[in-house]
């Protein structure tokens, strides 16, 4: 089952920036292990969605409490919610860094 994980970020850019390295090693890992389906931060960068592939929101929350940004303080807002994709394509999707 699918897991939107909405967050709002820390408004300590500084904080952010520290830690966003080991973050994104981390969802790399998730990734490449087919747990993390999609992700991306807002263009603001005040937050960002995260859709899982896990059984369960206890599962999505044991994956999210191992983050470098939840560990360290800079999700200031979290939430976890079952999501049922209806439409999707890969076709207009493209990677930024």
């Amino acid at each position: 089952m699918k897991h939107v994980h909405d967050v709002t970020y820390t408004t300590d850019q500084p904080k952010v920036a520290a830690h966003r390295p080991q973050h994104r090693e981390y969802m790399t890992q998730l990734f490449d292990q087919g747990r993390l389906l999609l992700a991306g931060p807002f263009a603001d960068d005040s937050g960002a969605l995260f859709v899982f592939e896990a059984d369960s929101n206890k599962a999505v929350s044991a994956l999210i409490g191992k983050d470098p940004f939840a560990v360290n303080g800079v999700f200031e807002k979290s939430e976890v919610k079952p999501w049922n994709l209806v439409f999707a394509t890969t076709s207009n999707m493209e990677r930024s860094a």
